[in-house]
């Protein structure tokens, strides 16, 4: 399977696979493909992946499509602006992703619900108690809000993220929270009570426009239903 992903603010991801190739996706992300692709919905791995995956932000259904008759051409795109990140995916090179951010993936990707080790870092790290996990083997793609920067992060360094800004880390990191010091910090400062605390060694994806502090950037101005 070869790819290409164009675009900038609302970006896609072409995918051209040799007869027999499959790919693996959410519904609702085709964007646009040759008729050649024939296209099943499946569980994916029976119920219990299939629920593994509901938890994790993802549907419990899963669309396989398959080259037939020759080479084929399928595109995913992305339901949000920001950006599409390939991600190849082996043996000691495992990830957690944000809620909802698989967009597709080979079949040799596994989707998997993941738990934070401590509930607090999820009740109040931004990130949701439930992440992704994603394992396996094969080229996976994922969706983030705006646009990304990375970071390589050394054993025991740390980085402060504010709640939302995490889209994905290897799975050698780990997370935390740490509330933010000082009353009149937490008061008057309008960063909220928490930040989440990433520490390596690992690499680090954050996020430079979290669809949640767009929603609440756009709120004030949604007018209110009176009755």
């Amino acid at each position: 399977m070869k790819y290409e992903i164009k675009g900038d603010t609302l970006p896609v991801v072409i995918c051209h696979l040799e007869a027999g190739e499959r790919m693996i996706t959410e519904r609702g992300s085709m964007a646009w493909m040759s008729p050649n692709m024939k296209m099943e919905t499946s569980t994916n791995g029976g119920f219990g992946k299939a629920f593994g995956r509901m938890f994790s932000g993802e549907a419990m259904f899963q669309n396989i499509y398959t080259a037939q008759g020759g080479n084929g051409l399928i595109a995913f795109a992305s339901s949000f602006p920001g950006s599409i990140k390939a991600f190849e995916i082996g043996p000691g090179q495992e990830y957690i992703f944000q809620k909802k951010a698989f967009l597709a993936g080979e079949p040799g990707v596994n989707i998997s619900v993941h738990f934070h080790k401590k509930v607090a870092s999820g009740l109040f790290g931004g990130e949701g108690f439930i992440l992704q996990k994603v394992s396996g083997n094969g080229i996976v793609f994922a969706e983030f809000d705006g646009h990304v920067v990375e970071y390589e992060l050394q054993p025991g360094q740390q980085i402060v993220i504010d709640s939302g800004y995490l889209a994905a880390m290897s799975v050698t990191c780990q997370m935390d929270i740490q509330t933010v010091p000082g009353l009149k910090n937490i008061v008057f400062g309008g960063e909220g009570l928490f930040n989440t605390v990433i520490t390596g060694p690992g690499h680090v994806w954050l996020q430079t426009m979290p669809i949640s502090s767009v929603a609440d950037s756009l709120r004030p101005y949604f007018p209110t239903s009176s009755k």
